[in-house]
């Protein structure tokens, strides 16, 4: 078996900084192989074991210096007696690549040193946060994609896996070729010093410029998106940390949360109706603002629904909302905003010739329909439907939600579009007739803004991060689009333990680390009850499977905008803060003064949590 794994490299978050023009700087930092990343390299050398003919490739774009994530990579291999080599794709030419112009630069990469049976990713990457280049990837070479890959095994030439997706996991089988992404929990995490790097012999290390991969465009020339004004995320905590009697202190901190408005109802804002005039309806004659809309989620169809409607006055549009039948109902989606409802009708498909080979762009369309199904359409196939009705439809921007599945089927739409996707957006304005998207990096730390050249433009939203607006009474016209499936995967079973709105909706969270096991979170319920919080936690947590994975909070799970957060018997580490850096406050309790997490609070009790806790109901029942 021949393995590729594509791999990043990404800068330490301790050391971010903006040059004068607003701009990240990138130059100098401390650079390191992406933590997502870190598991493919390990599943990969895992499914290559010592004394058999399996080989793995690890293939990197990026300058002279992200050779050193192919060492890390080559050296955890050797370490294991596994026959890994890399390829290093340089070249001054592939500078200012964006999303879609790195999965076009690594698809030739790949097809180049192929073929291969199987090609493994993160996830996606801590510093953009989008997961956009695995999809894009996965269209461009023409391989069904399983996303979030917590478990994996391998029958012959079928791979079966359970996939971990935003609130919830699927078990998922595909034939190989394919393409797997990743997920935290799936395996150790590649880790090799300094010295066991610099081990690595020099002829292990392969090197593919511009010039060997054809004419592009590549770089900058060959992205459809470009990165405007950068706005920095300041966040300024008070740092109060209280000292005394329990009750003295919980007195004086929510002495300070009245003060702060951390107690009052939510503000308009996130996953809130904000009371304004019922909007009028589309121009039905002017330019279409699409909206791909997930079954089951009528939160974030709302969400969406109210940008595109806001953005659709802004250029005297309309709203168009693509939908399965389930999802399709006229009268609801034209409450919340659209002027058309197409419903994407799924045919089954009877494939009549061989798929191609494999690492080739071409998407084969053998076969024939053979009717309705009336069931629920892979993203691969929502994703065909959608670029072939844009082909036609020419719509002005299309709007999916930030899930797993938003992003498989923005990503791989982008893909056969050409079209600038700008992935996890927050916020949207219109200048000179486009789209600018808001977008978080890097922790949330910095918010860019984000414009496409291309004539359609796609934008994957952040859930619970934008208002729902007053419903109108206007319902919407009807077309069909009928959508072959092409059922290159197969769903074997599936659940949702949680819902991932709880979250983003919740004017208060609660959150825990490992400190609290679940036997303890009965003796918080009084604390959500008064103040009528949602349960929130820590990547261990979850891992843990005390929480579920909807409930994580911090680099790789969610980040929130609560008005408060209340940080119980938690360290707060980085990785886990950065995730409540945009909560309005933050209340933190712990029996140590010297936890990181005092220096992220605004207030901060010192005491043992069961006592606090306690108190704090006392004290909150008296003031609400």
């Amino acid at each position: 078996m021949r393995i590729a794994v594509v791999v990043k490299q990404v800068p330490a978050f301790a050391e971010l900084a903006l040059d004068a023009d607003g701009r990240l700087i990138r130059t100098g930092l401390p650079l390191e192989l992406n933590p997502y990343c870190r598991r493919a390299v390990s599943q990969a050398v895992e499914l290559a074991p010592a004394g058999t003919e399996s080989t793995v490739t690890v293939v990197t774009l990026g300058p002279p210096a992200a050779e050193d994530t192919l060492r890390e990579a080559i050296a955890w291999g050797l370490e294991r007696g596994c026959d890994v080599d890399g390829i290093l794709v340089s070249d001054p030419a592939f500078a200012g690549s964006d999303t879609l112009a790195t999965a076009r630069a690594l698809a030739a990469a790949l097809r180049l040193t192929g073929p291969y049976d199987l090609v493994l990713a993160g996830r996606n990457s801590v510093d953009s946060e989008t997961g956009q280049v695995p999809p894009e990837l996965a269209e461009l070479l023409g391989v069904p994609l399983l996303t979030g890959v917590r478990e994996l095994r391998l029958e012959g030439a079928t791979v079966r896996a359970r996939c971990e997706h935003d609130d919830g996991w699927a078990e998922v089988e595909a034939a190989l070729p394919a393409l797997l992404t990743c997920a935290e929990r799936l395996i150790q995490p590649c880790k090799v010093d300094a010295d066991g790097r610099a081990a690595v012999p020099a002829e292990r290390i392969g090197r593919l410029a511009a010039a060997d991969l054809g004419p592009g465009p590549w770089g900058q020339a060959g992205s459809p998106t470009s990165v405007g004004a950068v706005r920095v995320h300041e966040v300024s905590r008070e740092g109060i940390v209280l000292d005394g009697p329990v009750e003295v202190q919980v007195r004086k901190a929510v002495d300070v949360l009245v003060r702060r408005g951390a107690l009052a109802a939510r503000p308009d804002g996130a996953g809130r109706g904000r009371g304004e005039a019922v909007p009028r309806p589309g121009n039905r004659t002017g330019p279409a603002v699409a909206v791909v809309l997930e079954a089951d989620r009528p939160h974030v169809a709302q969400e969406l629904l109210s940008a595109a409607a806001e953005l659709a006055e802004a250029i005297d549009g309309h709203v168009v909302a693509l939908a399965e039948p389930a999802e399709a109902d006229p009268a609801r989606l034209g409450a919340w905003g659209a002027d058309e409802v197409v419903v994407l009708a799924p045919l089954s498909f009877t494939t009549t010739a061989a798929e191609p080979a494999f690492l080739t762009a071409a998407i084969p369309r053998s076969g024939t329909p053979v009717g309705e199904t009336g069931g629920t359409l892979a993203p691969e196939d929502v994703a065909g439907a959608i670029a072939g009705w844009a082909e036609q439809a020419r719509p002005w921007a299309v709007l999916a939600p930030s899930t797993a599945w938003g992003r498989e089927v923005a990503g791989r739409a982008a893909a056969r579009l050409g079209a600038g996707l700008t992935g996890d957006a927050v916020g949207f304005d219109v200048e000179d007739g486009r789209l600018v998207a808001w977008k978080p990096a890097f922790g949330g730390q910095v918010v860019a803004a984000i414009t496409a050249s291309s004539p359609v433009q796609m934008a994957t939203v952040r859930p619970g991060m934008l208002p729902r607006r007053e419903p109108r009474r206007d319902g919407a016209v009807t077309t069909r689009l009928d959508v072959v499936s092409r059922s290159r995967t197969r769903t074997l079973a599936h659940a949702r333990d949680d819902d991932t709105n709880v979250l983003a909706e919740a004017a208060v969270v609660v959150g825990v680390g490992e400190g609290l096991r679940p036997e303890d979170y009965a003796a918080l319920d009084p604390l959500l009850g008064v103040l009528g919080a949602e349960l929130g936690a820590t990547r261990k947590v979850t891992d843990k499977g005390w929480l579920p994975h909807a409930r994580q909070i911090g680099l790789t799970g969610r980040s929130i905008a609560p008005n408060l957060y209340v940080a119980v018997a938690l360290s707060g580490k980085f990785n886990h803060m950065v995730g409540v850096r945009s909560a309005g406050t933050i209340l933190a309790i712990n029996e140590e003064r010297d936890m990181p997490v005092f220096a992220a609070a605004d207030v901060g009790i010192i005491g043992d949590w069961r006592e606090v806790v306690s108190a704090l109901v006392t004290e909150l029942r008296s003031r609400l």
